[in-house]
């Protein structure tokens, strides 16, 4: 079997894509698998890094403001779909693939586009609640859409073949249990937040925990983990004016980046995060009560679409960031973390949104159209 895949940008599409690549290579080692991406995308490490080859082509998205830069890159776009799109179809051709599997980002676009009009069978997933734009242009094109929930449904025209898959979850988060966690990461009984803004960090929600994590250390009621990422360097100096030297409390940790996610994912009572589809996945697949603050500046506000479907099955709680400040933050923890009962309510809701096969399911899809 050949496999072509195209998906790229962010982590968010890349790495549903490498899910299913490795879950695919597993079951039938044999199995030859492509993936194109953008050329200075960071899929060209990530793809690399996890053992598989990758050809590139060069597309961008569309500027929506008309400010002189943007209508110039958007000059460029437009030029680029043209001769992304013929180098797309060159290499299709080379690698002649059995389906093409698309995973949302630009890039998906003009390479699964290219496959339907050459006769390739595809089929795409939209990790999101609200689809995105790519995957509305493709959705009658391909053989099926895989979503991650059935509230995705609504946004599509109607005609679509779809089903519902859930999000490729990384058994690495999936084998790790809360005992075996909190005793590999040295915490005691005392509840513990995780919170975090993604790898660039989220300046709204590092100004806004400095006051809990401050907190935290002077009256020990809780253990905190906190990520504040690339640009959040700040962070550790905000709390130390907040009169908190991050370095001199046990029930601290503080770091850049959370590299040990299964771990501290598992241990933790509590979420505090973004709504990226991938994060929210997992958070349901381990049952975590979350507080939810989404990104404003993502397209389409997908990320308070994917909130609400937390939100609306009573899940987790989600403050925008319009509203957010850091009492209402410390007010929502506070709240959350002193009711059990309303924890334990989360935590089951949670899990019963969970779809823990998701690339078993996409397996069987791909098994059944290349037959």
């Amino acid at each position: 079997m050949k496999i072509l895949l195209a998906g790229g940008g962010t982590t968010g599409h890349i790495n549903p894509a490498l899910a299913i690549a490795g879950y695919i290579k597993e079951k039938e080692p044999d199995t030859q698998i492509l993936f194109i991406g953008n050329k200075d995308g960071m899929e060209q490490t990530l793809v690399k890094k996890a053992g598989f080859d990758i050809e590139s082509i060069v597309i961008s998205g569309f500027k929506r403001n008309f400010k002189p830069q943007s209508l110039v890159h958007n000059v460029k776009t437009v030029s680029r779909m043209f001769t992304s799109s013929a180098k797309a179809k060159k290499l299709i051709a080379q690698f002649n693939p059995d389906i093409c599997i698309g995973t949302g980002g630009y890039v998906s676009g003009p390479v699964v586009r290219t496959a339907a009009n050459m006769g390739i069978p595809c089929i795409i997933h939209e990790q999101n609640a609200f689809p995105g734009i790519t995957t509305k242009m493709l959705s009658k094109k391909v053989k099926k859409v895989m979503l991650a929930i059935e509230d995705a449904k609504k946004h599509l025209e109607s005609g679509v073949d779809y089903v519902v898959t859930g999000n490729p979850i990384r058994e690495e988060i999936l084998r790790v249990d809360k005992e075996q966690a909190r005793k590999e990461l040295g915490l005691d009984d005392r509840p513990v937040v995780l919170s975090f803004g993604g790898s660039l960090g989220a300046r709204c929600i590092n100004e806004s925990m400095a006051g809990l994590v401050a907190r935290s250390a002077k009256d020990q009621k809780f253990q905190h983990i906190h990520a504040y990422g690339q640009q959040g360097t700040w962070f550790p100096e905000l709390v130390k004016e907040k009169g908190v030297n991050i370095d001199e409390y046990d029930n601290l940790s503080v770091r850049q980046y959370i590299d040990n996610m299964p771990q501290c994912l598992a241990a933790c009572d509590l979420v505090v995060c973004r709504a990226g589809a991938i994060t929210l996945s997992e958070i349901q697949a381990k049952g975590k009560p979350a507080v939810l603050i989404p990104s404003p500046y993502v397209a389409e506000n997908h990320q308070y679409h994917n909130a609400m479907a937390l939100v609306n099955k009573k899940a987790a709680s989600i403050i925008e960031e319009k509203d957010l400040t850091e009492e209402k933050l410390i007010k929502a923890v506070d709240d959350m973390a002193a009711d059990k009962e309303l924890l334990k309510e989360y935590s089951q809701n949670a899990q019963s949104m969970a779809i823990t096969n998701a690339s078993e399911r996409i397996y069987n899809i791909v098994k059944e159209i290349v037959k």
